[in-house]
């Protein structure tokens, strides 16, 4: 099964370069998968040169990362010029962000040049995954690692069930299960890929406080064939009230489900490659036009 789900890709962006300045408030979810992402990199046993935070968001991931390996070069790079912004600005006059505005399906950078790839919370926005695994393949060095969290098709069952009921597509984008993820890396050529999944459940007092944490973290429906408009409010009520049947707690909240993947995985390889200054393609982001 090819993993290309049907994505307005202009929207996504805009969705976050709107949210980029709020959103470390709503990332509940994604600030616990970086915890768990940056700590399993506890257990590896190379210094990698070169490592790139692909998507990396308003760059929290990136200073760890600079924290975590001091001697490399860490590389930021996202597609949204306002959260590459916030990136940039954690940086300073000592030691500036080396930050890259680009699409992560077509990366800038040379063919085996870098040895590790941190990207949290990208896969579930990309618009078609085996395209994105094939060029994380290619820029990634002989024995490269790639660790990366997905979302899995549990999140959000609650709100899909309740459109569903109401007789609506539900405006939610495709999630793939953890084990057609995996067989996606075999295809795209990566060894050794490890996956494993953690469950989550946050509640909310309203479908209301649902939406604002999903627009808060620029997370709101980007489906190409999404519904225009916003729903009535005869539908809203019967949307809510199919909620509540499906997801409401002992208390009467809400219940809004996470299905986290983590995924690692190798490049295949045994030789390091051959680099050289010269060859680098990275772009400093006082150099691009930013546009919003």
């Amino acid at each position: 099964m090819t993993l290309v789900p049907i994505l307005d890709v202009a929207a996504m962006r805009r969705g976050f370069d709107r949210a980029s300045a709020h959103y470390e408030q709503y990332a509940v979810v994604q600030a616990r998968a970086r915890e768990e992402l940056l700590a399993r990199l506890s257990l590896l046993s190379f210094q990698p040169r070169y490592v790139l935070d692909l998507g990396c968001g308003t760059g929290l991931g990136t200073v760890e990362l600079q924290k975590r390996f001091k001697k490399s070069r860490v590389i930021a790079l996202d597609s949204a010029s306002q959260m590459l912004s916030q990136t940039h600005a954690r940086g300073s006059f000592w030691k500036p962000m080396s930050c890259v505005l680009a699409d992560a399906h077509r990366l800038p950078l040379k063919s085996g040049s870098v040895d590790l790839v941190f990207s949290n919370f990208l896969m579930p926005f990309s618009p078609n995954s085996d395209a994105l695994m094939r060029e994380v393949r290619r820029i990634l060095s002989p024995r490269g690692y790639w660790t990366f969290t997905a979302l899995g098709p549990d999140t959000l069952k609650e709100l899909r069930a309740a459109f569903v009921s109401v007789g609506r597509e539900p405006s939610i984008h495709p999630l793939f299960d953890m084990h057609d993820v995996g067989d996606a890396l075999v295809r795209a050529g990566f060894a050794d890929p490890v996956m494993d999944v953690d469950r989550y459940a946050l509640t909310y007092p309203s479908l209301t406080a649902l939406h604002q944490d999903l627009k808060g973290m620029g997370a709101q429906s980007a489906l190409a064939i999404r519904a225009k408009g916003l729903l009535g409010r005869r539908t809203l009520a019967r949307l809510e009230a199919h909620y509540a049947r499906y997801g409401a707690d002992a208390d009467g909240k809400l219940r809004a489900s996470c299905e986290l993947i983590y995924g690692q995985a190798w490049c295949p390889g045994s030789e390091p490659p051959i680099r050289s200054r010269r060859s680098e393609t990275v772009i400093p982001l006082t150099a691009l036009k930013l546009k919003r």
